[in-house]
């Protein structure tokens, strides 16, 4: 089968969603239909804005079709009612039926990004950068199955981070693993199509998990006044930087929430850049003291 009679459905969200598209689109693989996450109230005035895969979609020609439920199979004729090559997962809200995965004739593939069976779950490149896990950062393409992160490993690529850029930001590691991920697909679609992959079952035994993370998650214990050295820094750096773009983590200081926006360590003590306390506008951690004093 070559790639322009592949029929195939790309499922996708965010943040990994648009990259990986953008991956395979340079290497001719064009989804005829994308299935992205409904359209959801944004910012202080609540406006319905779709997401960007749809945004993406449309500025490609490509059909959308946005499901609320996977309950009632009477509700989804678009995916039932026609004969498809292969379905593509891609950070995707939705958990898929046992009817939908064995809808496709070559199955589902799906990008996931850690090295499978480690940090199976909702959150595993954030997880990797809080826990300092840099030995399960990379990609994994798999065949998907019923149960989470559990289907058989297709391709997998350990992506190294340098020391001089350990820990590195979330949004900079959703976008690297993203890219990574769509090109690792990219080629191992014409091989698995064309029958040239065992799938290789996963460990199960050493499985590892990350559940979604939460704004209790976000949260440091620390003393602005007296901010810790050595490996007590670096592990509160990998939390800081593990929630950038997805809420920030936040200290208590005089009874009020301070939100962290940027940090480093220096002279192997951690330095807060910027901070935005409970009520106020974006200021440097200097000023807050000062303020505070």
């Amino acid at each position: 089968m070559n790639k322009t009679s592949l029929k195939f459905v790309f499922f996708g969200g965010e943040p990994l969603g648009v990259p990986v598209l953008e991956e395979l689109k340079a290497a001719s693989l064009t989804p005829e239909l994308i299935i992205c996450n409904p359209d959801r109230p944004v910012g202080r005035k609540q406006k319905l804005t779709p997401p960007p895969v749809k945004l993406w979609a449309e500025q490609n020609n490509i059909e959308t079709f946005q499901p609320t439920s996977y309950k009632d199979e009477g509700e989804l004729t678009r995916l039932n009612q026609e004969k498809w090559d292969l379905f593509v997962v891609v950070a995707y809200n939705f958990i898929l039926p046992k009817w939908c995965l064995e809808l496709p004739k070559h199955g589902v593939l799906n990008v996931h990004p850690s090295l499978l069976p480690k940090l199976r779950g909702a959150s595993p490149i954030r997880t990797a950068i809080k826990d300092g896990l840099r030995e399960d950062i990379g990609v994994t393409i798999m065949q998907m199955d019923e149960e989470m992160d559990h289907g058989p490993i297709l391709d997998q690529i350990y992506v190294p981070i340098a020391d001089d850029n350990w820990p590195v930001s979330g949004p900079e590691l959703d976008l690297a693993l993203a890219h990574t991920g769509g090109t690792l697909l990219a080629d191992v679609i014409p091989e698995w199509l064309a029958g040239n992959i065992d799938p290789q079952e996963q460990d199960h035994d050493t499985a590892t998990y990350c559940g979604r993370l939460t704004k209790e998650d976000s949260r440091l214990d620390l003393n602005p006044l007296n901010l810790p050295s050595g490996s007590e820094a670096l592990v509160l750096l990998q939390k800081i930087k593990a929630f950038e773009g997805i809420g920030d983590t936040f200290f208590i200081h005089n009874g009020k929430r301070v939100k962290i926006k940027s940090a480093l360590i220096e002279n192997e003590k951690l330095s807060l850049k910027t901070v935005i306390p409970e009520g106020k506008n974006e200021i440097t951690f200097s000023d807050y003291l000062k303020n505070t004093a």
